[in-house]
Formats: C-alpha cells, structure tokens, sequence
C-alpha cells in the first residue's frame, strides 16, 4: 500500500511539473489594470521580442484580457496587425497614465498597415491591447486615466 502512495505522489508531482512548464503563459507576468471602471488581466510586454510578437498567432482574447506594452522611454510607437487573428481595440498611454490616442477595431485583414497615434505633442509610455469594442463599450476617451502596478 506505502508503494502505491508513494507512485502516486510521484506521478501527481510528474504533471505539475509538466503543467508548470508547458503552460502557455508565464503566469508571473499577469497583473491587472483598471481603464474605464474595467479590470483587464494582462499580460506585460517588456522584451523587444515579447512586444514584436504581441498577441499574434493567439486564437482569442477575452473581453476582460489584454496586452500592456511597456516602454523604457515615452514615443510614438506603431503597431501593426500581422498574423493577428482577430481584431483588437489599441490605446496609447502617457507617462503620467492618461489615454492619449485610440485604435478602435484595428484588423488584421488591413496588413501591412500600421497603426500609430497622430498625435505629436506627447509620446506614449505604455500601450494597452484590448478586444475589440472595449473603448466603444466602456465609453473610453483620450484623456481618462489608467490605474495599473507592476
């Protein structure tokens, strides 16, 4: 009987590291942000490779997931759809977390174009990837703050 619990043990050890290290998303890097009363889960974005692949390739997201992209220093960065299998809502954020443009429905049917703020008096410090419909929904305009720690 010992044996058979300590093979059990074993096995139920066996699938956890497995699921650990076969599990899609680096869990670690999950944190939550509040835009337009929402709490959005997000995944962050900190690496040049991490921010080139975004959410391509990916199936879905859920209406309360998204994408922050954080940048060491505020600019006008661009982004495009490329291999994006469904549409997304973008917001750029200031340095002080306020919305300074929005992308709303951006599609992938639309590469090579890329999306970026025409605004040129301030630059973006972070951007937020949504689903689609998100800003319309919550009502989001330029202007509205952003609460998020990381």
């Amino acid at each position: 009987m010992k044996n058979y619990f300590i093979g059990f043990i074993g096995i139920v050890i066996f699938f956890l590291i497995c699921y650990h290290f076969y599990t899609p998303v680096n869990f670690d890097n999950i944190k939550y942000v509040k835009v337009a009363g929402q709490n959005i889960k997000v995944e962050l974005a900190l690496t040049r490779e991490a921010q080139a692949q975004g959410l391509s390739g990916r199936s879905s997201l859920k209406t309360n997931e998204g994408m922050l992209f954080i940048f060491e220093h505020p600019g006008s960065y661009s982004f495009w759809m490329k291999e994006m299998n469904f549409p997304i809502d973008i917001i750029w954020i200031n340095e002080n977390k306020k919305v300074i443009y929005l992308k709303k429905d951006a599609r992938s049917e639309l590469y090579p174009e890329i999306y970026k703020p025409d605004v040129s008096s301030e630059g973006a410090k972070y951007v937020l990837e949504v689903v689609s419909g998100f800003s319309e929904k919550n009502n989001l305009r330029v202007g509205d703050g952003v609460e998020f720690t990381y």
